[in-house]
């Protein structure tokens, strides 16, 4: 059998998923290709280990599609307040002010109502397909991979593993860090494994959903707490909540080795204070984590988006907000094209796509490498210059502000003058005698 198409999309997932609705929306005819479709929604389902943290851009750009309104019904968490801080202990902190090395985000100075969504990924994923169900031009094609891919100058073929062949002038990869059709395009990587591992744990705890989300650094690797939903009528006065631990693949191993009560005991004991009283321990897992770009984002009728084209340290919860921006600029290119009569395939459209993309995207990945090696060793001018650097996002109410406005999605990273930054931080002139 064999089908036609503008446009084909291999990976139902999140980003995958935003590209069908999108691009479906915009007239042009998608085939959706992947394994299987997400599971219904269960209010009383216990919550989906991979959680994000959706961005305010991110937000308006699943509300452009439709799909917000879907999520926050099922399950989100807004969260108002980003709290970070570096909890090493080193000698040289005796000599630096109390509250120089922790700085809190807040909503309120920004004038707005929320800094992001803690939702879960399978949430997302469902919300998206549902959209790209309702469009009459999208084809949503489940439990059949892909098994070849073939180019020449009038058409891409794509064949499936019953045989079925489809046609399209151009095939967008979405198919996650190890993309088959990335592979099938031949379209090479580079990849560098980091040394820590991220230990993500669903836990619950006593108390009402909190507001704030917070991530403290620790020499071994930072430790994360991402706020969830209330546990329900099952748990009454209890709420879910996500715990992120990154550390060796060793200490992850005896990690998860213990059993419930023992590795109770280890968050009581190796989390802040600040950690609400845990209750319960309901599931666990073990994630590599690694830096991965594509050495080209295009080849020929075939261009990649999130995943596929890059995976960043998820330090900071970005990488699905990133896939989204690469969605968002993909699709905007394919409307002007759509609106000029430009073939979707032409190779400068893609060149463009890359353009805009491949800095934004490598520059995150800079600030996430920036950080875990900034905040991973002990060496005491990095110890000095990391709790100098939070010590300016605290007084510098500018500096902090546009700095959340970047994570939020709404503004490009901002640019400063550390020398100007220095001679303003807190305790500068006591800790150096004189100002720079």
């Amino acid at each position: 059998m064999t089908q036609h198409f503008d446009i084909i999309i291999t990976g139902g997932g999140m980003v995958g998923a935003a590209l069908a609705t999108g691009l479906g929306r915009q007239g042009h005819h998608v085939a959706l290709i992947d394994l299987a479709e997400p599971a219904p929604f269960d209010p009383h389902s216990r919550p989906d280990i991979r959680v994000s943290a959706l961005s305010a851009g991110s937000e308006d750009y699943l509300r452009s599609l439709g799909a917000w309104t879907a999520i926050p019904a099922m399950r989100a968490t807004p969260y108002r307040r980003l709290g970070v801080w570096d909890a090493a202990n080193h000698p040289i902190t005796d000599r630096l002010p109390e509250d120089l090395n922790h700085v809190e985000f807040n909503a309120d100075d920004l004038g707005t109502s929320h800094l992001g969504h803690i939702v879960e990924n399978s949430v997302t994923r469902l919300a998206l397909w549902q959209t790209a169900q309702q469009q009459d031009n999208v084809t949503l094609l489940t439990g059949q991979g892909i098994s070849s891919l073939s180019q020449n100058d009038q058409m891409a073929t794509i064949g499936l593993e019953d045989g079925t062949q489809l046609h399209a002038r151009l095939v967008i990869g979405a198919d996650g860090a190890r993309s088959q059709l990335r592979e099938l395009a031949g379209i090479g990587t580079h990849r560098d494994q980091y040394q820590q591992q991220a230990m993500v744990m669903s836990v619950r705890y006593r108390g009402e959903p909190q507001d704030i989300t917070w991530q403290g650094f620790y020499p071994s690797g930072p430790r994360a707490f991402l706020p969830l939903h209330g546990a329900g009528e099952q748990h009454p006065g209890e709420t879910w909540a996500s715990l992120v631990w990154y550390d060796s693949p060793a200490r992850h191993e005896e990690l998860m080795a213990m059993d419930d009560r023992e590795l109770m005991m280890e968050l009581r004991h190796e989390f802040p204070a600040s950690l609400p009283k845990l209750t319960h321990i309901d599931a666990r897992a073990c994630f590599p984590i690694a830096r991965q770009h594509a050495n080209q984002y295009y080849s020929g009728r075939v261009v990649l988006a999130g995943d596929a084209a890059h995976t960043i340290n998820p330090l900071a919860g970005q990488g699905v907000n990133l896939g989204f921006q690469d969605a968002w600029c993909l699709q905007t290119l394919l409307e002007e094209a759509r609106l000029n009569g430009t073939d979707p395939d032409r190779q400068s459209l893609l060149a463009q796509y890359e353009q805009q993309r491949r800095p934004a995207n490598r520059r995150m990945m800079l600030t996430m490498d920036v950080f875990y090696h900034l905040f991973s060793n002990e060496i005491p001018p990095v110890h000095l210059l990391r709790n100098l650097g939070l010590g300016a996002a605290r007084a510098l109410p500018f500096a902090r502000n546009r700095v959340a406005r970047y994570a939020m999605g709404l503004e490009e990273p901002p640019a400063f003058n550390p020398a100007q930054l220095a001679s303003r931080l807190p305790g500068f002139d006591s800790l150096f005698g004189q100002k720079s």
